[in-house]
């Protein structure tokens, strides 16, 4: 199963953002331990990240040929980027949507998710282990 992992907009600045929420650890760090779960899931995976919405935008249209699976994490776009659902609508495959911070225990704002109806399932608050147990659905998801 190829599954693309998608980080938006500020991902790249874990280790350096408020680690009460998003943890000491660098956007480096989660990748290598992104590929090692893959490894031991027999999955193979491809990390991407980028601060401009049209790239995360392509990203996606990309993933419409090259992906089985898709974990997403577009940062605050989670919450306003219709541009990024639009996109996400035509994948086929199944899609896990990740937060490292527990969205839903934050800002009013950061509970709204524009990914909702579009996503096998979601996982928030679990720091780095959230990307495990995403990989981990979606590993299940191939044996079913």
């Amino acid at each position: 199963m190829r599954i693309d992992v998608l980080n938006g907009v500020n991902l790249d600045q874990l280790g350096r953002r408020d680690h009460g929420h998003y943890g000491s650890d660098s956007l480096r760090d989660l990748e290598t331990q992104i590929y090692a779960w893959a490894l031991e899931l027999e999955l193979q995976v491809r990390c991407r990240q980028t601060n401009h919405e049209g790239e995360y935008v392509d990203f996606l249209h990309a993933a419409l040929d090259t992906a089985d699976a898709l974990v997403l994490n577009p940062g605050a776009w989670t919450h306003y980027s219709w541009a990024i659902r639009d996109a996400l609508e035509p994948f086929a495959g199944p899609v896990v949507e990740v937060h490292l911070s527990d969205v839903d225990g934050r800002e009013e704002w950061r509970r709204m998710t524009v990914l909702e109806g579009l996503t096998a399932g979601r996982v928030a608050g679990q720091g780095f282990d959230g990307y495990r147990q995403a990989l981990g659905l979606l590993a299940e998801r191939r044996r079913a």
